[in-house]
């Protein structure tokens, strides 16, 4: 309605019509770029795994995952780049290893190893749209070899290749002592910390850190900007919780995975505020008082 219209233009209907079409078009470019379609502009895309409808063996039952933190690049039939494809089967694997093995009946060990065969044998797409089953053992490789996260292990037995995910996990088959080694001192950690935000911190200094689904409450041996600290924090909070190490060994186990998060079950999957250190502000490390 604010497009500035010419005289001449009224008297022609179709060349009014024309233009407008051509204005909105350009407007639509600028802003979405020439790639976007007109009619998706305003639905964000939300990339999904789910299983394929054809080989309905039982193992490929559908699951839906739109988590935006699950986003990526590779849209469709195998039309993404290289990088994309090997980052989608990443965050599937991700998603299967750490979540997903009952449900697909996935023979998990207790330390969370499974056969990279079985893997490579269900029935699902990854979130670029790409059918597990037509992956590789080598592009498994090339996933955990480009990890930056270095979520995943390998390990070869008997001729057979074996992966797990290193933490994270939610599934019960999984035995803490198996997967993860103990932390027996303060001074194995001098640092030990838990990113969160703001809008979470009444409620953890109502009732602790709580471990939600997973089997542990997840902390780093780091800050967000430390160079040497891979997995275990997001890079956006604004909330850091520092845990006393010392005391929470009293009556806690510790134990740190191979990516070097810090990982404990706390008290029935809490851990209290009265083992919290100190907590801070982030970036700008400001005491907050508890």
């Amino acid at each position: 309605n604010d497009l500035p219209i010419h005289p001449c233009l009224l008297r022609c209907p179709t060349a009014a019509s024309l233009f407008y079409a051509t204005a909105v078009s350009c407007f639509h470019v600028s802003l979405f770029g020439a790639s976007a379609p007109m009619d998706n502009a305003r639905v964000p895309f939300s990339s999904y795994a789910h299983a394929s409808p054809s080989a309905g063996s039982g193992r490929g039952k559908a699951f839906d995952m739109r988590n935006d933190r699950e986003r990526t690049r590779g849209r469709g039939g195998g039309s993404g780049s290289g990088k994309d494809k090997i980052d989608a089967l990443g965050r599937l694997l991700t998603r299967i290893l750490r979540h997903m093995a009952s449900e697909l009946n996935l023979n998990m060990r207790s330390d969370g190893y499974v056969k990279v065969n079985d893997l490579l044998k269900l029935n699902l797409k990854t979130f670029a749209n790409i059918p597990l089953r037509s992956h590789t053992i080598e592009d498994i490789r090339e996933a955990v070899r480009k990890d930056n996260k270095q979520r995943f292990s390998l390990i070869e037995e008997n001729e057979e290749l074996l992966i797990r995910a290193n933490q994270g996990h939610t599934v019960v088959a999984v035995e803490t002592e198996s997967l993860l080694k103990p932390i027996l001192s303060a001074e194995e950690v001098p640092v030990c910390v838990h990113g969160t935000y703001r809008k979470n911190l009444e409620a953890i200094l109502e009732s602790g850190l709580k471990r939600m689904k997973r089997l542990h409450v997840h902390f780093s041996r780091g800050l967000p900007t430390d160079g040497e600290v891979i997995s275990g924090i997001r890079r956006d909070v604004n909330v850091l919780i520092f845990l006393d190490v010392k005391k929470a060994l009293e009556g806690m186990k510790l134990y740190i995975s191979d990516n070097k998060v810090i990982l404990t079950e706390g008290f029935d999957g809490v851990v209290p505020p009265k083992y919290f250190q100190k907590i801070e502000s982030w970036p700008g490390r400001q005491p907050i008082p508890f």
